[in-house]
């Protein structure tokens, strides 16, 4: 079992401290599944106010449910739909204060209230989207948004 020292009182030490552990935590491994499980796993251990952490895999065209933490989720998602198909169909992370205001919005958790998805993109290629739902309203900002865009570039390139 590995053990991490993550700060939690401070946003951005938090967020250095959690990038480390997913480095290191998946460092040497090549089963992209296993990584994807772990980085979500810290994700959702760590982050406060944070009702799902997961990833869903670009497969066939569609982003396909992988390894996430929290309550059992919408399995499949087209390309445009929801917060996850925006994020992958423009390659943009979506930063959502408040789900209930983005159009088209899929509710897999009603109590989600905001929401987060990075696009995981290796040499051009999407691979997926990180994908982290709060139940408060307006829980990510900026900070969030890059510091798991550098997640996303670290997890891109170990699965």
């Amino acid at each position: 079992m590995q053990s991490f020292e993550i700060e939690t009182g401070d946003k951005a030490a938090l967020w250095r401290d959690l990038l480390s552990a997913i480095d290191a935590i998946t460092d040497g491994e090549p089963d992209g599944i296993a990584n994807m499980a772990n980085a979500s796993a810290l994700l959702f251990e760590y982050l406060p106010d944070v009702n799902w952490a997961g990833i869903y895999r670009l497969v066939a065209g569609e982003l396909l449910l992988g390894p996430f933490q929290g309550k059992a989720a919408c399995i499949r998602i087209a390309l445009g739909a929801g917060v996850c198909g925006t994020a992958a169909a423009t390659r943009t992370t979506q930063l959502v204060q408040d789900v209930h205001a983005f159009p088209g919005h899929i509710a897999c958790d009603a109590a989600s209230q905001s929401e987060l998805v990075v696009p995981l993109i290796r040499g051009g290629e999407l691979l997926g989207v990180i994908d982290l739902d709060s139940p408060n309203v307006a829980r990510f900002d900026a900070v969030d948004a890059a510091a798991c865009e550098a997640v996303g570039t670290l997890l891109a390139t170990r699965i």
